[in-house]
């Protein structure tokens, strides 16, 4: 199969950049690849790699790592301002922790679904009220008893297997989530992996919000995924 008819193939079947984004991958990709395989050194070679990947990623109109996080940026007809990504691709911490749990993912799905039950485990989180079946509004922990608030969306929801959420824009803290179910080897439990990405604003300000998220994010989100995992199999949270 050439390449051409490979991007036909993913783009139908799983295509997740909206278009404006797909011209710009295509333009600037071609414009980096062109001027790295005029270096003719190790560092064109690498520039050229990159600018291929962009291209690839305008041709093809799918990109991992929106993937990974359950986002996607395509339009389908009906988009609104909700479909837009609040940490753009390259920007921001990215987390990414999995933990395995001896219960089914439906009920594991349905918990987590609705968000309210997020600060049950989720130390820096003070509230999570859900205001419709795709917005809520978070209130985090913030550092000298401050608090940080945004309104999320859902932006992505496959039942029993993905939740995908963004931060709305002009939000406090941009951020973007998604948490995966998927059958454990044997069909002992679930495997449930979480993806997050956060993009505090800079300055003193941004200092102080990006302390809601520890100084370690990748520690502190373990830790809140194996109090979710000792609330779900035994129904008290340490």
């Amino acid at each position: 199969m050439d390449s051409h008819n490979l991007a036909q193939r993913i783009t139908a079947a799983n295509p997740n950049v909206s278009n404006p984004e797909r011209w710009l991958s295509v333009v600037a990709g071609a414009a980096i690849a062109t001027y790295g395989l005029t270096r003719r050194n190790i560092s064109g070679i690498v520039l050229a790699a990159v600018g291929s990947g962009l291209v690839w990623r305008g041709a093809s109109g799918h990109c991992s790592v929106y993937e990974s996080l359950g986002i996607s940026t395509a339009s389908d007809g009906s988009a609104t301002n909700d479909d837009h990504v609040s940490v753009p691709y390259g920007r921001g911490i990215r987390v990414e922790e999995t933990v395995t749990i001896d219960a089914p993912a439906d009920r594991l799905f349905a918990f987590w679904r609705n968000f309210e039950n997020l600060p049950r485990f989720m130390e820096h989180l003070k509230s999570v009220t859900v205001i419709d079946d795709k917005r809520s509004h978070w209130v985090a922990k913030g550092p000298a008893g401050s608090d940080a608030e945004w309104d999320a969306v859902i932006i992505n929801e496959v039942p029993n297997e993905l939740i995908g959420w963004r931060s709305v824009d002009g939000s406090q803290v941009d951020n973007a989530g998604s948490v995966h179910f998927s059958s454990a080897a044997n069909g002992r439990g679930t495997i449930v992996k979480v993806v997050l990405r956060y993009d505090p604003p800079a300055g003193k300000v941004g200092a102080a919000i990006a302390k809601l998220f520890g100084e370690d994010p990748a520690h502190q989100v373990t830790e809140e995924l194996r109090t979710f995992k000792q609330l779900m199999e035994t129904g008290i949270a340490a």
